[in-house]
């Protein structure tokens, strides 16, 4: 069947690689690079499968600009656009998913639209009422960033947010297409999957925040962190995985999902969801507060990115650890190899990585690699596992 993925980025270029084994697949994109990298196998986003997979595998995919040429016959169309939570004005932008909405209704076509972007808990009954429509539903995705297509090659659950026919076809496609046997698949309504998408990734959140203050608590007392978290995580009830001490959560979904679930409390008691929120922002000043009391003139950011194996750097934790610093009048350099730009918010971009730890008295480093190996006594860091 012909399938339509409308956004390009981990979680779009992921399902139209993945689905693109079996069916014909048009991707759509904004960005004229990124569709004429697609369509000469040259992988936009930086995720060892997809590379993989574009090199390796005879793919039916094709990208395009044009978006009737994308939905045009299309049984299903995925919708993968970027949405963001603003904070400041309460508010959950959602403006690039409906506008593919309209374009879909606008055309007057048989197809199913399935919701991937993540939205806030309503949205589809929503969209439903607003645009007398009922073609479209939510399928929540859990992906790594830099590990979007093992993640679906290897899912951790199927989630379809509708109990119907064209759910069970839509979930079976993701499965025929992906290598882990006995996936399991759940079907419910779309607000009780939009429920679990933003309860899932604040749990996640949390996790990040909890062994981050532990951290901090062992820093400023002078204790040995690696310790204590081998100790706590050795109990099988809370397990050794996710509790490498970092500068707080960032990328495209913990830092909004845990905004946009605080705000959905806004008539729920609760103490939890806010800490979570809150705990982020006080770990980078505690980061910041730490670097500066070594007193140095120059501080370098090695790396913009969350982790290693992913060229994102969106609402990144270290972003907010820099703006900290510079607050204090501390000058800030930064390294990231992914950037063409000489400054980055008014940072100066140092390209020659040799120049760059020599001007630096201290570099702040999120995941260590061997680039600063050799200048172990200049670098900072929280990274204690050598892992994400």
């Amino acid at each position: 069947m012909k399938i339509a993925v409308a956004g390009t980025g981990y979680v779009g270029l992921s399902l139209a690689t993945l689905l693109s084994q079996k069916n014909e697949v048009v991707a759509l994109d904004v960005i004229p690079e990124k569709v004429e990298k697609i369509n000469n196998r040259i992988s936009p986003i930086q995720d060892e499968y997809i590379e993989k997979y574009f090199k390796e595998k005879e793919l039916n995919l094709k990208a395009t600009l044009d978006y009737k040429e994308a939905f045009e016959n299309a049984e299903f169309i995925i919708i993968s656009t970027p949405t963001n939570y603003d904070s400041e004005k309460n508010y959950f932008d959602t403006s690039s998913v409906e506008d593919i909405i309209q374009k879909v209704k606008s055309m007057n076509i048989d197809t199913t639209m399935v919701v991937k972007s993540t939205i806030p808990v309503g949205f589809i009954k929503a969209m439903k009422e607003r645009y007398q429509i009922d073609n479209i539903m939510f399928s929540p995705e859990f992906l790594r960033e830099g590990k979007a297509l093992y993640d679906n090659l290897y899912p951790s659950r199927i989630i379809v947010g509708e109990k119907s026919d064209r759910a069970e076809k839509f979930a079976n496609l993701l499965k025929e297409n992906c290598l882990k046997e006995d996936v399991v698949v759940k079907y419910m309504d779309s607000t009780e999957a939009e429920a679990v998408k933003l309860f899932a990734n604040t749990y996640l959140a949390l996790r990040v925040a909890y062994f981050n203050e532990l951290d901090t608590y062992a820093e400023l007392k002078g204790l040995n962190t690696k310790d204590i978290i081998d100790g706590v995580c050795l109990d099988p009830r809370i397990g050794n995985h996710y509790n490498n001490p970092s500068f707080g959560f960032g990328g495209y979904c913990l830092p909004k999902d845990s905004k946009q679930l605080k705000a959905n409390y806004k008539d729920v008691p609760e103490n939890i969801i806010s800490a979570i929120v809150e705990s982020n922002r006080t770990r980078k000043d505690h980061i910041a507060d730490m670097i500066s009391k070594r007193n140095p003139k120059v501080v370098g950011i090695y790396r913009l990115t969350m982790k290693s194996g992913s060229d994102n750097f969106r609402a990144s934790a270290i972003q907010g650890v820099m703006k900290r610093i510079k607050a204090k009048g501390i000058e800030v350099v930064v390294y990231e190899p992914t950037l063409k730009e000489d400054n980055f918010f008014n940072s100066k971009v140092i390209k020659d990585i040799d120049e760059f730890k020599k001007i630096s008295d201290v570099i702040i480093v999120n995941r260590l690699d061997e680039n600063v190996s050799n200048v172990k006594d200049k670098v900072y860091t929280r990274d204690l596992f050598a892992r994400d």
